[in-house]
Order: structure tokens, then sequence, then C-alpha cells
């Protein structure tokens, strides 16, 4: 079975906002990473800045892309990412499609974030306001760099106003005018399957009833709950940070699975079952790219 998943190319992770690869007892990916290895797939979770916008993050790929190559023999990569993580892996592919396979964005806000245009307007551009919560968001970026169990000492360039910014519809706007590839033509509809040669996916959750088991002593969902507030236009419809239709880009495997922001990357562990398990999807998605010849 381990062969039947094997993919050709390998599949890089790539984290979003305030991301990282393993602190010290707890890893981002919960666990897909490993179980995309035991399925026979080369795995390579990927550290970025923490907090910038999607074209220096997307910069920073595109290093790790050429090391990953370097080091692996592989001439391309697929590229998997949570959250802003699918912005950057959009970026790297548009630039550089010889080298990406196929690109899937998971709760990505590929058309902005409404917990970001709230933000933003609660927090206008240039002021003190924007000044403290940039340094809170950089002040964090930068400790949870320094637990970072891999790569100790570096230090990556962080920029919260700008990554604020990137995440907004405006923000979103204009980057997806520079980097339309995948992108629906309709809202709440499919983009193009393949652009360029690579090959485009999304899925994304959103938030559900609160009679699940344990949802209301979960801090994580509790908090994506909180920031559900702030939606309108995707009001009901989004996993507590991304709204569901904004996450659509090129094949849409699905927009609805039972899964906030924080479930969609096994943040969940055994609290759900069967279908509704986030560790399921990235099993199908790894024999989707396999059957794909990816």
């Amino acid at each position: 079975m381990g062969k039947a998943l094997e993919t050709r190319y390998p599949i890089l992770l790539v984290h979003g906002l305030l991301g990282f690869v393993r602190l010290p007892g707890h890893s981002y990916w919960n666990g897909i990473d490993a179980a995309l290895r035991r399925q026979g797939a080369a795995v390579y979770p990927v550290r970025l800045s923490g907090v910038h916008d999607n074209e220096a993050l997307g910069e920073q790929l595109l290093e790790r892309i050429a090391a990953i190559r370097a080091v692996s023999g592989a001439r391309r990569v697929n590229l998997l990412g949570h959250s802003q993580g699918g912005l950057s892996a959009r970026y790297a592919a548009a630039r550089r499609p010889d080298w990406v396979a196929s690109v899937t964005t998971v709760a990505t806000p590929n058309q902005g974030s409404e917990v970001a245009d709230r933000l933003r307007h609660r927090v206008p551009p240039s002021g003190r306001s924007e000044r403290l919560l940039a340094r809170g968001f950089e002040g964090l970026a930068r400790l949870m760099e320094r637990l970072e169990c891999a790569e100790p000492g570096v230090c990556l360039p962080l920029d919260g106003p700008a990554s604020l910014l990137a995440l907004t519809s405006e923000g979103m706007a204009g980057f997806n005018a520079r980097y339309p590839q995948g992108l629906p033509a309709r809202w709440g509809g499919e983009g193009a399957g393949e652009v360029d040669g690579v090959r485009y996916y999304s899925w994304s959750g959103t938030l559900q009833t609160r009679d699940d088991a344990g949802l209301d002593l979960d801090p994580g969902h509790v908090l994506c709950r909180q920031l559900a507030r702030c939606f309108v236009r995707e009001a009901e419809q989004n996993d507590g940070l991304v709204g569901r239709f904004s996450s659509h880009l090129g094949k849409v495997i699905r927009s609805d699975y039972p899964f906030d922001h924080l479930d969609v990357i096994n943040r969940c562990g055994g609290r759900r079952e069967g279908e509704d398990k986030p560790l399921g999807v990235y099993l199908e998605h790894l024999a989707r790219l396999a059957e794909a010849g990816l």
C-alpha cells in the first residue's frame, strides 16, 4: 500500500502566519508529515518567516525549493500550504512553474480574510496601534523562532504591518492581479485545474454546531468561534479565520469539511473519527497526487 501512495515528486509542507516546523514538544503539522512518510512519500516541512507579506515569504520558499531540489535530485516539488502558506506556494509556482508540479492550498484566504479586514479597519496604517500590534506579532514570531528546534540561530526578516495588509481583501486583490493562476472566474466557483503545467487544488472547512464532545474545552476552537464574529459576507460559512468560498482555488476538493482553522492541520487529534478525521483527508490527497503522476 505504501508504494501505491508514493508520489513522483517530494511534498513540501508550508506553514501559515506565526508558523514553525517544530517547537519543543509540538509539531506544526501534528503528525501529518509522519503519516505521509509512512505511506512512502518524501516530505519536507519548511520554515519561513512567521510574519511577512506573501511575496517575501514566496521568495523564501523558492530558496527552500532550490535547496530541496539539490538534496533530493527531484526536478519539481508538490507544494501544500496551510493558511498564508498557500499564498507563499502560489507565488512560488507563478514565478517558477518549472520547479512546481502542484499547489494545494488548505484553508487559505485566496480572496482575503474578513478577520484581517476587520483588524485593518480597527487599526489604521502607520498609527500607534499598528506599531504596537506589529511589535507584538513580531515579538511572538521571534520567540517561536528562538524555540524552533530546526535551524537554530537563524533570524528571518519580519514585517507585521506588511503581513496584515497582505491578508486583507484589498491586499489579496493586488496579489491576485499579479498571480491569478488557479483563481475561480466567479465567486464560489472553481479555477483552472492546471496552469503552466502546475496542478492546482484546494480544500477547507467550516465551523460546526457546538454539540461535538470537547469543543468547548478546546481553546483553539473557542478562539476560532470568537474570530468568526468578524465575518459578514461569509457568516456561518467560515472556519474562524478564512471564509469557505474565499478559500477556493483550482480543483476544489471540498470546502465544508467539519474542521476549524486549526483542526484542518490535525490539531483536533483523536477527537474526530472516520471521514471527519483530518489526517484521512491528507492521505486521500496523497493518493490523488500519486494517481496523477505527481
